[in-house]
């Protein structure tokens, strides 16, 4: 039985499977922010953004700090190499099927080109 103890993709990919987060990375990648800026700019609950930092926190994407009373975040130290890595190699992987495929279409295409003149 094969097992991947990957929890750090786990958070990393659900962190990143929800729109609303990626556009606060998305965000926190032009300028620091608050929470309840990040809340105002995606018209949304401070309780609701809170939630969506938190998991982004939980992922190591973010870090937040309180000044003051205001919940600042800015991107976290982590960044995605690892998980860019793996996706990687799925992507070159399908890539040089789709490259395979392609030959096996240009061959095909060429006997029944040769096939036709051949008449």
């Amino acid at each position: 039985m094969v097992q991947y103890l990957q929890t750090r993709f786990d958070a990393s990919f659900a962190a990143l499977s929800d729109a609303t987060r990626r556009g606060v990375l998305e965000q926190l990648g032009r300028s620091d922010q608050s929470i309840t800026d990040l809340a105002a700019k995606f018209h949304m609950t401070l309780t609701g953004m809170k939630k969506h930092v938190g998991v982004l926190e939980q992922a190591g994407l973010v870090t937040t700090e309180k000044i003051g009373r205001v919940r600042q975040c800015r991107l976290g130290q982590r960044r995605l190499d690892q998980e860019v890595a793996w996706i990687e190699r799925y992507r070159q992987l399908w890539a040089a099927r789709f490259d395979a495929l392609d030959s096996v279409i240009e061959d095909l295409k060429q006997k029944e080109k040769d096939h036709g003149h051949s008449k």
